[in-house]
């Protein structure tokens, strides 16, 4: 059952509940990056220093330091991905604030992360394959 509008308040009221529901789904999504860029920084700071006690306990000298490099890639990604989102979201809610919004589609963060995941996956596992047949 619809109501009908008597005037172009309702209207002009839709449109800014609208905006507000926006501008909600662009925090949830911001929220979500952060805890995602947050995770990827912890794994990258994690990597090393847990492969740096395993050689300190067993005496082991790493010459390639694949672990470092590995752990560097995953913290400049998740710092990348954070900075890349927050301009992202502003342009967002400035794009929201307009009289006359629009849907301009934009390119995917997502797959540019998962795509310099994918290579840094990539890289891990040449590595550690050429590592082990060493």
């Amino acid at each position: 059952m619809q109501v009908p509008q008597s005037s172009g308040q309702s209207s002009n009221s839709n449109t800014e509940l609208a905006k507000k529901r926006n501008r909600a789904a662009a925090e949830r999504t911001l929220m979500a990056w952060i805890r995602t860029n947050l995770a990827l920084i912890s794994f990258g700071f994690g990597i090393d220093q847990i492969v740096a006690a395993l050689n300190s306990a067993v005496n082991i000298d790493n010459p390639i330091r694949l672990s470092w490099f590995l752990g560097l890639s995953f913290i400049a990604l998740g710092t990348g991905a954070t900075l890349a989102v927050a301009v992202q979201h502003r342009q967002e809610l400035r794009h929201i604030q307009k009289e006359h919004y629009t849907y301009v589609p934009e390119r995917s963060i997502s797959l540019i992360v998962a795509s310099v995941l994918f290579g840094i996956g990539l890289l891990a596992f040449v590595g550690i394959l050429l590592k082990a047949w060493d």
